[in-house]
């Protein structure tokens, strides 16, 4: 039978800090600073869900099949997910359409300042 006289040299060797290794005192944990980000708001807002319509079949065929299976709850988890995304694609339409809109006001009103400088500058 061995006995372990020196088990703090055993733990001490477990992991050492030549990898990297960050002990729970060392450095940030996570490289978020919320002071700058008081809005909880996405940086980069249509980052994941640009396959929104992906997304939303993909929870509907899965709230089916759990709703086949018998699991009620599965099914309802999977439809708000679903739901979740629908409501997301709308988001994206309607910004797409005042997108459109403000386009356009901006070119007509850019299309007004020209005619209202032509008529002065023909007087």
């Amino acid at each position: 039978m061995r006995t372990f006289r020196n088990n703090n040299n055993r733990r001490s060797r477990y992991r050492s800090n030549d990898r990297n290794y960050k002990r729970n005192g060392e450095g940030q944990k996570f490289n978020s600073d919320f002071s700058h980000n008081s809005s909880f708001q996405r940086r980069i807002p249509g980052k994941n869900n640009h396959n929104a319509p992906k997304l939303i079949e993909k929870y509907n065929n899965l709230a089916r099949e759990a709703l086949s299976n018998g699991d009620k709850i599965l099914s309802e988890n999977y439809f708000q997910h679903a739901d979740h995304f629908t409501r997301i694609l709308n988001e994206q339409q309607l910004s797409k359409v005042a997108n459109i809109q403000a386009q356009q006001t901006e070119k007509k009103v850019i299309e007004i300042d020209k005619s209202i400088s032509d008529q002065e500058n023909n007087k």
